[in-house]
């Protein structure tokens, strides 16, 4: 039973998926221009390559804001769930929120936090 529903779902989104990409290309603009093809910079053209690299900042920064980000949405389970558990949950919300102080802690630390 459960096969079959896997199977159909799978087959629905294939075809969903298809579906929709044969009708964006029946009913969609077309315009072909070889300005389309250049990396976008405000509207100035482009003087030299546009692969440059990226200060290593914005990555760690991004990934920062992640991780505290999903840990963050973690916490709404618990709380719907709080007073069911008892005590036990306040102490494993406790060492849960410690390990995200600490991350922040050495993140900071490291100065990870910081722009230079």
């Amino acid at each position: 039973m459960y096969f079959t529903l896997f199977v159909t779902v799978l087959m629905t989104a294939a075809f969903l998926v298809v579906a929709a990409y044969a009708i964006a290309k029946l009913i969609g603009p077309r315009s072909y221009n070889p300005a389309k093809g250049e990396p976008y910079e405000c509207g100035i053209p482009t003087h030299g390559t546009s692969w440059l690299p990226m200060h290593v900042g914005y990555y760690l920064f991004a990934i920062l804001f992640l991780m505290f980000d999903v840990e963050t949405v973690f916490l709404y389970p618990w709380a719907v769930v709080v007073k069911t558990i008892g005590p036990w949950a306040l102490a494993t919300i406790g060492f849960f929120m410690l390990v995200l102080v600490f991350g922040l802690a050495y993140a900071w630390r490291k100065g990870a936090l910081e722009w230079k």
